[in-house]
């Protein structure tokens, strides 16, 4: 015997995974948001702290990489 589903029945349901996929969609949204917004609110390094971590530079006699 088959499973028949009432037309309504089928659209109710279409419904209800569509709001829970756009109420997914949406937390996600504020998630990130919210942790962008976090990451620019953070303190930029300070010049002095940058300029004493090594860093790549090229040497003009050999054109090859080396950590300064």
């Amino acid at each position: 015997m088959p499973f028949v589903v009432p037309p309504l029945m089928k659209w109710a349901l279409a419904a209800l995974g569509g709001a829970a996929a756009i109420h997914w969609a949406v937390r996600e949204v504020r998630r990130v948001n919210a942790e962008l917004e976090r990451v620019k609110a953070a303190p930029a390094m300070d010049p002095a702290v940058r300029r004493s971590l090594p860093t790549l530079r090229r040497d003009p006699a050999t054109g090859e990489w080396r950590v300064i």
